[in-house]
């Protein structure tokens, strides 16, 4: 079994009531799995205020809580605005650890890029695994992973 130093769940919509979508809750479910299973000791949660007004970190962590996770297991990010940000936040987090082990949790198509960035940023045994969760706008955002991943290979400031 892969050990990680963290899990990474990058952010999704949350609705304005605060409900997760399917997307995010396939993303935690499967991580709240992997930190059972002792994958790691620790939930890394990316996200913003997406337009609906919800910070997308606050309700993951409030998600993962009532599922039994600890709180002081959570590492609660509320700058993820993107991929690269959440890579950049989690360097930051990482860089007070000696280990550069992550495993991110996200959708099938998502999984390059977010890999990608975090090797941007130094971290350097990355393990990824996808939410069982489908949709028909996964077109559409396999269509968009192309370029976005290709902006990752350009150098960014």
């Amino acid at each position: 079994m892969f050990k990680a130093y963290v899990i990474v769940v990058p952010g999704n919509t949350v609705n304005s009531d605060g409900s997760l979508s399917a997307r995010l809750k396939a993303r935690l479910d499967l991580a709240l799995d992997l930190y059972q299973s002792g994958v790691s000791k620790r939930i890394f949660v990316s996200g913003a205020i997406g337009k609906e007004g919800v910070d997308e970190a606050v309700a993951m962590s409030r998600y993962l809580i009532s599922k039994g996770v600890h709180k002081e297991d959570i590492v609660q990010d509320s700058k993820g605005y993107t991929t690269l940000d959440t890579a950049k936040n989690l360097g930051r987090y990482m860089g007070e650890s000696s280990s550069k082990s992550a495993i991110v949790v996200t959708q099938f198509f998502h999984i390059s890029r977010c890999k990608l960035a975090m090797k941007r940023v130094g971290i350097s045994n990355i393990g990824a695994v996808h939410a069982k969760y489908s949709e028909a706008r996964d077109i559409y955002s396999v269509a968009r992973e192309v370029p976005a991943y290709a902006s990752y290979l350009v150098p960014h400031g």
